[in-house]
């Protein structure tokens, strides 16, 4: 009787970068970082302290205080996993196994423009492939661009959609990708007429109105989570 035929992972995969590195089991396992021979910014001291006093549990606010050294770094580099430990009182591990885990937090160096294409099952089937495929050849070996496949970003109503920089925008057709790209490299708003904030919602205080951007913050992992602490 034949066999069933295998299931083929789709070619973006679920994982980022590193999730499979192997440990150095040689390596002596790191302590808790001396905090008086650990320099730590004051600025980057003072947000993840921030975070921190929001939750009774400190490894709580790891997710927080992780987001906070990839912007100030440009990703999870091994100096601000040690300099968030510090401060956390918590071992390099404990960071490097959360920003191992979840895929918004890099753990490589990567272009400064983050674009996630949506590449689950609802955006999938209005054609985000071709869109991610477009994308790739408009954006070419441009290393200001971290673009690249997403499972889910959890905004199926406007399939086929990206997150540049944190902003949802959506659907987005193959007509818009040398806009969009444009506008990215540009530093200019992507696709606001498609921007997930800017649509119409039944609470009125949900969006803010179209002509002003800058009073509301984009769709980020900070604001999700203020969102569910509510």
């Amino acid at each position: 009787m034949a066999s069933d035929p295998q299931v083929v992972r789709f070619e973006q995969g679920s994982r980022v970068p590193g999730w499979d590195d192997a440990a150095d089991l040689d390596k002596d396992p790191a302590g808790v970082p001396d905090a008086a021979t650990t320099s730590v910014p004051e600025d980057l001291r003072a947000e993840i302290e921030a975070s921190m006093a929001k939750y009774p549990e400190r490894r709580s606010a790891a997710i927080p205080a992780l987001f906070a050294v990839q912007r100030r770094y440009g990703w999870c580099t091994p100096q601000g996993i040690e300099q968030a430990a510090c401060v956390m009182r918590l071992t390099p591990g404990y960071l490097s196994a959360v920003a191992t885990f979840y895929d918004m937090l890099e753990t490589r160096a990567v272009g400064k423009h983050a674009v996630y294409v949506c590449t689950n099952i609802s955006c999938s089937l209005c054609g985000a492939d071709e869109l991610l495929a477009a994308l790739r050849d408009e954006v070419g070996g441009d290393a200001d661009f971290n673009l690249r496949g997403f499972e889910c970003l959890g905004a199926c109503d406007i399939a086929p959609m990206a997150s540049v920089n944190g902003e949802y925008v959506g659907p987005v057709t193959l007509a818009e990708v040398p806009e969009l790209v444009r506008q990215i490299r540009a530093g200019d708003e992507p696709l606001p007429a498609k921007q997930l904030r800017r649509r119409a919602s039944a609470d009125p205080k949900a969006t803010a109105p179209a002509a002003d951007a800058t009073s509301v913050a984009p769709v980020t992992a900070h604001s999700a989570d203020a969102t569910l602490q509510s």
